[in-house]
């Protein structure tokens, strides 16, 4: 398993110092994976399926054993949230899609509809022209939450059309996704949206359900820390995505995981 959370599937980051250019997301994870490991960092791929952090030692439970440590740090991100409409589940990997960079290819000279307005969203769909004929992108609100560059692309793209103040209501359809029925929030309209592929991009959920109450968590289940991001818990600190009321940009994840480490060398230092 690849280090690198949802950067692996992001096409092209455009907002990370030292890159003018951009950067594969792949190949910048890839690049600090290398770099770490240079400077001895062991990468261990377990699945984590439950913790104790009552006492002192901190134990986690994995799939294949257990393992005890003197200080966690818990980087866990987060993954897409779904819309909880009917066909969505029924539908999935028959037409519904949660990133656009992993199933593109398969959309070729279709129609497709992207849900959400964020920088994810908006920058799947202009990716998602090298692929579709025509790219939907349906928004519940009258403007785009996307950093203003990444509107200027999609606007300025001709395969790209903006359904404004609109929600999904279901995705129909019977070996794949053939309908998706839409109304719109101020008329109550409700229409019919002829498509091949539905892609869902409306946010990020924490992956921390293996936490269950060890640490404190917000009511979404993101992990509140201090400015040492250090949670409720001594020695047990959390970076990233998976903590609460961080701005989910890689810049920011790194600086926490800067953060994390230097606080948890410091909690180590003062229990020796």
């Amino acid at each position: 398993l690849s280090p690198g959370g949802q950067v692996l599937t992001t096409d092209l980051v455009e907002n990370y110092p030292g890159f003018p250019d951009g950067i594969g997301g792949f190949e910048l994870m890839d690049s600090m994976g290398k770099q770490a490991e240079r400077f001895g960092l062991k990468i261990l791929s377990h699945e984590v399926q439950g913790v104790n952090f009552k006492n002192q030692l901190k134990h986690l439970s994995l799939a294949s054993g257990s393992m005890e440590a003197r200080s966690v740090i818990l980087a866990t991100g987060a993954q897409p949230r779904k819309l909880g409409i009917e066909g969505e589940e029924l539908l999935t990997g028959k037409g519904v899609s949660y990133c656009g960079t992993c199933d593109g290819p398969f959309y070729r000279d279709a129609d497709i509809a992207i849900i959400g307005g964020g920088d994810t969203a908006v920058q799947e769909a202009v990716f998602l022209t090298r692929f579709a004929s025509r790219v939907y992108v349906i928004h519940r609100r009258d403007e785009l939450r996307a950093a203003k560059i990444i509107q200027e692309r999609a606007f300025e793209n001709e395969k790209i059309e903006f359904i404004w103040d609109t929600i999904p209501l279901s995705i129909e359809g019977e070996a794949g996704v053939e309908r998706l029925k839409l109304s719109n929030v101020k008329t109550g309209k409700e229409s019919t949206l002829n498509i091949e592929g539905v892609f869902v991009l409306v946010g990020t959920r924490p992956v921390t359900e293996f936490l269950e109450d060890a640490v404190d968590m917000d009511d979404q289940g993101f992990i509140n820390v201090d400015r040492r991001q250090e949670t409720n818990v001594p020695g047990v600190f959390a970076a990233g995505d998976v903590t609460s009321e961080t701005p989910r940009q890689i810049a920011t994840a790194v600086g926490e995981g800067v953060t994390a480490i230097l606080s948890a060398e410091e909690y180590l230092e003062d229990q020796a």
